[in-house]
């Protein structure tokens, strides 16, 4: 997963939370987390990206619509980035202050 961009790993992390993950809901997720409108030239070719590398599978739901799943090694890499992510946050106290 070191070689993908924070975009391609939300992305990534987005597919492996949705029920049914296609291009359009994965979209409508990611424009409220960044709190911006995401245009489709750079979300589906990001898709395409991360099918190339083997961790994500593109089916069709429909004629028109395509999901997505996030592969046995896109797992394995989500896995693994918690693991690394764990090991400089597992000290850190995170409090909310009102």
């Amino acid at each position: 997963m070191h070689d993908l961009t924070g975009f391609q790993r939300d992305i990534l992390y987005v597919i492996a939370g949705l029920e049914e993950p296609h291009g359009l809901a994965v979209k409508a997720e990611l424009d409220d987390y960044y709190e911006q409108e995401i245009n489709h030239g750079r979300l589906y070719p990001n898709l395409d990206d991360l099918v190339g590398k083997g961790l994500l599978e593109k089916g069709e739901l429909d004629k028109r619509t395509n999901v997505y799943t996030v592969t046995q090694r896109g797992v394995r890499e989500i896995e693994a980035r918690r693991e690394w992510e764990s090991q400089y946050l597992e000290d850190v106290n995170v409090s909310t202050q009102s």
